[in-house]
C-alpha cells in the first residue's frame, strides 16, 4: 500500500546546517523521509544526510558513489566527511576525559551530574569545557537541580543507573557542551565584528578559519596583538607576505606576458580614485591607487600615469592597457601604443557589456516586464511573513538574485523568477497564501494576478533567451577561473546567434545586434579578441572552411605588433600552417583530445614544441584578460590614504592598502561563488539589488510584516536552478554564420565588399 502513494516534496528548512543538503532533495513517502540525489536522481530511503554524503564523496562502504557529481562538490563532501571524524576523535578525547576525573567529596552526587536525565531532558555538564572562564555560566544557563532532587532520581533509577544510561549521558552531556562553547565563541566573535564595523561577508573570507585554528592552537594562554603590533611587526610582515607573493607573478610575466588594468571608481566624497592592477593566469595584483579627481578630463594626464605604470613594470611583459571606454582614455590610449608599439589598448569588455544590457533593459517591452517583476519583489522582500513563505515554498532560493552589476541584476532576476516559476504558482494557490491577510492587500493581489499571467512568463522566458548569452559572457570576463582571451570572440557570436535564432526575422534580431555593435564596434576591431578566437584550438578545428578574414586579419596584427623581430614574424608565418594543418604534435590523439580538456594556453603549452616561435605568441595571447574591473574595495580606507596630510601615516596607510586589497584579490583565484551566496536585502549587496527590494517608505506596516527578527535565513537549493555549467564549454564548437563576422552585413553585401576591396 505504501509503494502507492504519491512522493510528496519536503522543503529543506534553514535549520540543515551540513554542506550535503544543498545538493540533494527530500520527499515524504507515507510517513518515511526519503533524500534523493540531485544529480544522479539514486533515491535513499535510509541512513539519513550522512549516507547521501558518503554518496557523494565517492565513499565506498555503506553507499554506491555517484557517478556524475561536480568534482568540486566531490571534494567537498569529501572534506566534510574528514571533518566528521575528527569531531567524532575529538568527542571520544572528551568523553574519556570526563570518564576519568577525579571525584568530588559528594561522589555518587557528582558522577551522577555527568549524566543526562532523560524522563526531564534536563542535562548537566560534570566537567568544565575548553573555555574554561564560561564554563560555570554554560552550567547555570541550562539550570541546577538541587542536591536533593539527584539524591531522589539517583535512588530512583536504582544501582544499574550508571551502566545503563552512562555511556547515553555523557555523549549528549558532550554534544550540549560543544554547541553551548560554539554558541559562547561564535557570539564573541559576533561582538567583535559588530564592535568595529565589519560586515558580516567578513565570515567569508578565506583568513577567517585560520584565524580560529591559529588562536585554538595557542591555547588558553593566547594573548591578542595589540594596537602598536598591527600598526608595526605585525603590518611590515605581511607587507613582505605579499610582495614576495608578488614576485612570483612577476616571474611569470615574461612567459605569459600580463595586462595593466586600469580600475576607475568614485568615493561617496566626490573623489575620483583610480586603481592600477596587473593580471596574469596566475593572479592579479594591485599595485597602488591615484587621487585622479584634477586629471581625470585630461588625456595628456592619463597618458602621464599610463606610460609611468608601463615603464615601471617592463614594457616587453606588458601585452595591454585596458582602460574604460570614454573619450579622453581613447586619446591617451592610442598615444600610449604610438609610444610603446608592442603593446595594445583595450577598452574594458566588462563595461561595454554591462551599457549593452542597459540598452536592453531600455526597450519599451522589456523595461515593461522588469517593471511588473520589480513590483512583485519589492511587495516580497519588504514583508516579513510573505518572504518567509516564498523562501519556504522555493525551498530556501530567493526570487531575487544579484548580478554583478545593477543592470545584471535585472536580467540575473528575470531568469531565477523562471526558474522558481511553479514554485510561486504553487505558493499562491496554497491555502495558507489564501488564509493570511496579505492576500488580501492590493500588492497580494497584484502578486497573485502577475504570477498567474501567462503572458508575463512567455515575456520573461524571452527576455532570458535574449540575454543569457550576454549574461554568460559578462560571468566570463569577471571571472578569475580561466584567461578569458581565447573566449571573447565567441562568446559575443553565440550572443548575436541566439538572438537570431529567437527571432528570425532579420528585421527584429537586428533591433538587438544594432545595440551590440554600437556598444561593441570598438572590440569587433581589437586584434587580440580576433587572435584568441584564432588561437584557441577548441575553436579552431571546429570551422569548416576557410577562417573569416576579420579573424586572419586581427591575428596578422597581432604578429606585426606582438612580434617587433621580422625574422621571427616569417617564422610564425610558417609555423601558422602547421597548426592549420594539424601537422606533426598537433596529430596526436592526445593533441585532439586535449583540444576539449586542457585551457587553450595549456595546450599550446603541451604540443606546441614543433611552432616554438608561434606557441609562445599563441601562450602570451590567451594568457590575457579582457576586463579592468578589480574586487571589491568596501572597508579598504583609499580616500584617507589620499587624505592624509602627515607622509610617514600616509606610507603606512599606503602599505595597508596594498596588504588588504591583494589578500581580497589573492581569494579570487578559483573562488567558487556559489559557496558564499549573498542575502538579497542585506546591506553589502543594496547597491546592486536596491531597484529589486526598496520599499515605498520606510513605515512599519501592518501584520508585524518588518519584523527581520522573524526572518528564515535563505538556503539556496541549487536543485531547482539547474546545474551550474562551465560558461566556456557552452560555448559549444561550429562558427559558420557570416553575417555575425560581418556584423549585420548579410552575405551577398559582404562579398561585394570583399571584391571591391581585393581590386
Amino acid at each position: 500500500m505504501a509503494s502507492g502513494l504519491v512522493m510528496e516534496p519536503v522543503p529543506i528548512t534553514s535549520q540543515k546546517h551540513d554542506p550535503a543538503w544543498k545538493h540533494c532533495q527530500m520527499f515524504k513517502n507515507g510517513e518515511r523521509v526519503q533524500l534523493k540525489c540531485i544529480y544522479c536522481s539514486k533515491l535513499f530511503k535510509g541512513g539519513g544526510i550522512h549516507r547521501i554524503k558518503e554518496h557523494l564523496a565517492g565513499q565506498k562502504g555503506n553507499a554506491s558513489t555517484c557517478l556524475v557529481v561536480p568534482p568540486d562538490v566531490r571534494a567537498l563532501m569529501q572534506q566534510s566527511l574528514d571533518g566528521v571524524v575528527v569531531k567524532k576523535r575529538n568527542r571520544q578525547k572528551l568523553d574519556e576525559e570526563i570518564t576519568n576525573i577525579t571525584p568530588s567529596p559528594h561522589g555518587e552526587v557528582d558522577s551522577l551530574a555527568l549524566h543526562s536525565d532523560v524522563s526531564n531532558g534536563i542535562q548537566l555538564i560534570g566537567a568544565p569545557m575548553t573555555v574554561e572562564p564560561n564554563s560555570e555560566l554554560l552550567v547555570n544557563q541550562e539550570g541546577m537541580t538541587s542536591e536533593r532532587s539527584l539524591d531522589r532520581r539517583k535512588r530512583g533509577r536504582g544501582k544499574h543507573s550508571f551502566s545503563s544510561h552512562g555511556a547515553f549521558g555523557v555523549t549528549n552531556s558532550a554534544a550540549l557542551g560543544s554547541r553551548k562553547v560554539n554558541n559562547y565563541v561564535h557570539e564573541a566573535i559576533g561582538r567583535f565584528l559588530y564592535d568595529i564595523g565589519a560586515p558580516p561577508d567578513a565570515a567569508n573570507s578565506a583568513f577567517f578559519q585560520p584565524m580560529i585554528d591559529a588562536i585554538a592552537s595557542g591555547g588558553s594562554g593566547v594573548e591578542p596583538p595589540t594596537y602598536h603590533d598591527l600598526r608595526s611587526w605585525i603590518l611590515k610582515n605581511s607587507v613582505e607576505e605579499v610582495r614576495n607573493n608578488t614576485d612570483k607573478y612577476r616571474a611569470m610575466w615574461g612567459r605569459t606576458g600580463c595586462s595593466v588594468l586600469v580600475d576607475q571608481w568614485n568615493t561617496e566624497s566626490g573623489k575620483v580614485l583610480l586603481s592600477f592592477l596587473v593580471y596574469c593566469p596566475e593572479g592579479t595584483v594591485f599595485l597602488e591607487s591615484v587621487d585622479a579627481s584634477d586629471i581625470i578630463n585630461s588625456s595628456d594626464a592619463l597618458y602621464g600615469l599610463l606610460r609611468r605604470v608601463v615603464e615601471d613594470l617592463g614594457v616587453k611583459d606588458v601585452l595591454q592597457v585596458i582602460t574604460s571606454n570614454e573619450e579622453q582614455y581613447m586619446v591617451a590610449g592610442r598615444r600610449l601604443t604610438d609610444t610603446f608599439p608592442t603593446l595594445y589598448w583595450t577598452p574594458c569588455a566588462a563595461r561595454c557589456l554591462d551599457l549593452i544590457l542597459e540598452d536592453f533593459g531600455s526597450i519599451e517591452w522589456i523595461n515593461a516586464v522588469i517593471k511588473q517583476a520589480r513590483s512583485l519583489t519589492k511587495f516580497v522582500y519588504n514583508h516579513s511573513v510573505v518572504l518567509n513563505m516564498v523562501r519556504r515554498s522555493t525551498f530556501g532560493n530567493d526570487i531575487v538574485e544579484p548580478g554583478v552589476t545593477r543592470y545584471a541584476t535585472n536580467f540575473t532576476t528575470l531568469k531565477r523568477l523562471v526558474d522558481l516559476k511553479h514554485c510561486l504558482q504553487v505558493m499562491v494557490t496554497s491555502q495558507e497564501w489564501m488564509d493570511s491577510p496579505y492576500s488580501k492587500e492590493p500588492e497580494g493581489l497584484e502578486m497573485f494576478d502577475l504570477i498567474s499571467n501567462q503572458s508575463f512568463w512567455s515575456s520573461c522566458v524571452l527576455i532570458v533567451r535574449l540575454t543569457n548569452p550576454l549574461l554568460r559572457v559578462l560571468r566570463m570576463v569577471g571571472s578569475e577561473k580561466r584567461p578569458v582571451m581565447g573566449y571573447i570572440y565567441a562568446g559575443m557570436y553565440r550572443a548575436k546567434e541566439t538572438i537570431k535564432k529567437e527571432l528570425v526575422k532579420r528585421e527584429e534580431y537586428m533591433v538587438y545586434w544594432n545595440i551590440i555593435d554600437q556598444r561593441w564596434e570598438q572590440l569587433w576591431h581589437f586584434p587580440l579578441h580576433a587572435a584568441g578566437f584564432y588561437l584557441n584550438p577548441k575553436i579552431f578545428y571546429s570551422i569548416e572552411g576557410d577562417m573569416h578574414n576579420d579573424i586572419l586579419s586581427g591575428m596578422f596584427d597581432c604578429i606585426e605588433r606582438l612580434v617587433p623581430d621580422t625574422k621571427v614574424q616569417d617564422k610564425i608565418i610558417k609555423e601558422l600552417n602547421l597548426y592549420k594543418s594539424a601537422a606533426g604534435d598537433f596529430r596526436r590523439k592526445m593533441a585532439i583530445r586535449a583540444r576539449d580538456t586542457l585551457l587553450p594556453a595549456e595546450w599550446w603549452s603541451t604540443y606546441g614544441g614543433g611552432c616554438p616561435n608561434l606557441a609562445r605568441l599563441a601562450i602570451r595571447i590567451l594568457s590575457q584578460t579582457c576586463c579592468s574591473i578589480g574586487c571589491r574595495q568596501n572597508q579598504i580606507p583609499f580616500e584617507k590614504v589620499h587624505n592624509i596630510r602627515n607622509s610617514l601615516e600616509r606610507q603606512r596607510l599606503s602599505d595597508l592598502v596594498f596588504v588588504q586589497y591583494n589578500l581580497r584579490l589573492r581569494q579570487m583565484v578559483g573562488k567558487n561563488t556559489e559557496q558564499d551566496f549573498m542575502d538579497p536585502i542585506s546591506f553589502d549587496s543594496i547597491s546592486i539589488v536596491e531597484d529589486w527590494v526598496s520599499g515605498k517608505d520606510m513605515c512599519l506596516e501592518d501584520h508585524g510584516s518588518s519584523d527581520w527578527m522573524t526572518l528564515d535565513s535563505p538556503s539556496a537549493s541549487t536543485m531547482l536552478l539547474g546545474p551550474s555549467n562551465d560558461d566556456a564549454e557552452e560555448l559549444g564548437s561550429g562558427f559558420y554564420d557570416y553575417e555575425i563576422f560581418g556584423r549585420g552585413k548579410d552575405s551577398e553585401e559582404e562579398n561585394v565588399e570583399d571584391n571591391v576591396e581585393n581590386h
